[in-house]
Formats: C-alpha cells, sequence, structure tokens
C-alpha cells in the first residue's frame, strides 16, 4: 500500500484540478476550516464514549457503523442526495477500497484503546499528516511547499511529546509487550486513515456524506455477526453510548469532516488534522485524570505554533 495507480484516469484528473482551484478561494477556505476545525473536535471526545460502553474492538465499530449508516442516511434523504449513493465505474472501486481501510483503521483504533489509554491511542492513531503529504504529492501531484512540510514536522515532534511515550518506554509499562502491541496498531491505523484521506480528496466531487455512508454500510456489513461473538451489550447505558459512536462520532463528525475537506488542500488538512488529538489530550487529562508531565505540555504549546503558522501563512495566501 505505498502507492494508488490513478482511480479514474484523465477525466478524475480533471475534476481533481477543477476543484482544487476552486477550493484557494476565501470563502471556499473559510468554509472548509470551520466544518473541518468542528468535526475533528467531536472525534476528540471518542474515549469517553468508548471507555463508558464497555465493548469490544469489533462489537464498539459494528455498533458505529449501523448507527453512522442510519444516521448518515436521515441526513442524505434530508439533503435529497439519496441518489448520489450510487456508484459508478470510475469511483466504486476506491468508495469500496476507502470504506475498507477506514473500517480496518476504526477497529485497529478499539482495539488500541484496550491496551493503551485513550488519548494516547487517539494521538497516535493520529500521527498520519506526514503521511497525507507524501500520499498527495505521489498520487494527486499536490506540492505543498517546504515551509508546510517544516510545520507539518515540528508538529509531529510535538505530538511525540504531547503522547508521553517517551516517558512510557523509561516506565515499567514499558516493557509490557500489550503496550507496544496497541502503539503499533495506532501506527498502521495512521497510515490507513491517511490512504482514505487521500483517496476522499479523489472523490471529493462526491456530495459530502455519501463516502462516510459507504464506509458505514461496508462496516455493518462485514461485521453484523461480531456482537453474536463477542456478546451484546446489556440493554440502557451501553446502548446509548455505542450509538453515539454512529451518530455523533460518525454521522455528524464525518459529514462536517468531509464537507470541509472538499474545500481545503490536502496540505492544509494535514495541519488541521492536529486538532483531534489536541482535544482528546485535554479529554484524556480532564476526565480520565491522566495529569500531562513537562514534556507533555510543551508538546502540546508546540503543536499549537506549528498549527497556528501554517494556518496564518493558508490564510494570508487566500486573503
Amino acid at each position: 500500500m505505498s502507492r494508488y495507480p490513478d482511480p479514474a484516469q484523465m477525466a478524475a484528473a480533471s475534476i481533481d484540478q477543477t476543484t482544487q482551484a476552486a477550493s484557494r478561494t476565501p470563502g471556499d477556505a473559510l468554509g472548509g476550516v470551520l466544518p473541518f476545525v468542528l468535526g475533528s473536535a467531536l472525534l476528540g471526545s471518542i474515549g469517553i464514549f468508548v471507555h463508558m460502553a464497555q465493548a469490544g474492538a469489533l462489537t464498539a465499530t459494528w455498533f458505529r457503523c449501523a448507527f453512522g449508516l442510519l444516521g448518515l442516511t436521515a441526513w442524505l434523504l434530508w439533503r435529497g442526495q439519496l441518489r448520489f449513493l450510487r456508484l459508478d465505474r470510475s469511483t466504486a472501486v476506491w468508495v469500496l477500497l476507502a470504506s475498507v481501510l477506514m473500517v480496518l483503521g476504526w477497529v485497529l483504533f478499539f482495539a488500541a484503546m484496550e491496551r493503551i489509554s485513550a488519548g494516547v491511542a487517539v494521538v497516535l492513531f493520529h500521527m498520519q499528516p506526514m503521511w497525507v503529504l507524501v500520499l498527495g504529492a505521489l498520487c494527486l501531484g499536490e506540492q505543498p511547499g517546504r515551509k508546510r512540510v517544516g510545520a507539518v514536522a515540528v508538529a509531529m515532534l510535538g505530538l511525540v511529546l504531547a503522547t508521553g511515550i517517551l516517558e512510557q518506554a523509561a516506565s515499567q509499562q514499558g516493557t509490557q509487550a500489550q503496550y507496544w502491541l496497541g502503539v503499533g496498531m495506532c501506527l498502521l491505523g495512521a497510515f490507513l486513515t491517511a490512504a482514505v484521506t487521500v483517496i476522499a480528496r479523489r472523490l471529493r466531487a462526491m456530495p459530502a456524506g455519501v463516502l462516510a455512508w459507504w464506509q458505514c454500510a461496508v462496516g455493518s456489513a462485514v461485521l453484523w455477526m461480531a456482537p453474536a461473538m463477542e456478546g451484546w451489550p446489556a440493554w440502557g447505558a451501553a446502548w446509548g453510548w455505542l450509538a453515539a459512536l454512529g451518530l455523533v462520532h460518525t454521522a455528524t463528525a464525518y459529514a462536517l469532516i468531509y464537507t470541509g475537506m472538499a474545500r481545503l488542500p490536502t496540505g492544509r488538512i494535514a495541519v488541521l488534522q492536529f486538532v483531534y488529538p489536541a482535544i482528546a489530550i485535554l479529554v484524556d487529562w480532564q476526565y480520565f485524570g491522566h495529569r500531562l508531565g513537562t514534556l507533555q505540555m510543551v508538546g502540546v504549546l508546540v503543536m499549537g505554533a506549528a498549527i497556528w503558522y501554517a494556518e496564518r501563512r493558508a490564510s494570508g495566501k487566500t486573503a
């Protein structure tokens, strides 16, 4: 999975060039940042819901897909866009591939959260912006520029510090196989999610929410036996937390994210994706009582400075 071939050949390339040029107008840039950041902020609270649901990784993923499918179907119906769910030959393979990769990423994410803290899992899972830049350059021909690459590299350095992984590596917990297995799951999931981001950029002519609908549909179909195998959660609060994974953290969040993604260049998406882990760190601190150490606080500040710098440059170019 080091590279994707051209999915729609010359026709898709023409659409991509046209929409990429349009995405750099001031109105589209602002209209893309706001929904993308809001959706990412919603995702940052996902650790609370997974913790409260107390469900296995496959079961949590199935519930996320099933309820996400219901929410996205209602949203597309309200917008009169159900007809766009029909795929043609130029998009079907890539939509299905993106769906499979995203579902695998979700399974890895929930499995990792059983082994390491929710905040660290979220942050490590989203060490993907550099992959987004690399895949965007290879597959879409987008050139983010040296300064933007530098900003993302600095933000990733802050990300490593913010996770507290250096302290964990020096502690007794750092020697436990389960901890490092969780870290490995997050890193693999990060690559898969970055690939989905690049595919979504190729499919940005598709209305927002359609790709997320297909991801949920594929996940619901593939994992339908998971709750029976792992055990259905007790009726009551657990179902509410699991339903929110689909309705809030999937249907609502991904509709917002894909709306913003369609209006933003890949380089800017790579930087704005740090909003999700930043919120997750704060949630992990405030809700789970995982206080940030000195290095973690430095990491958060470094991430924030890098995001501010990259966004200030992006705003200056579109002003």
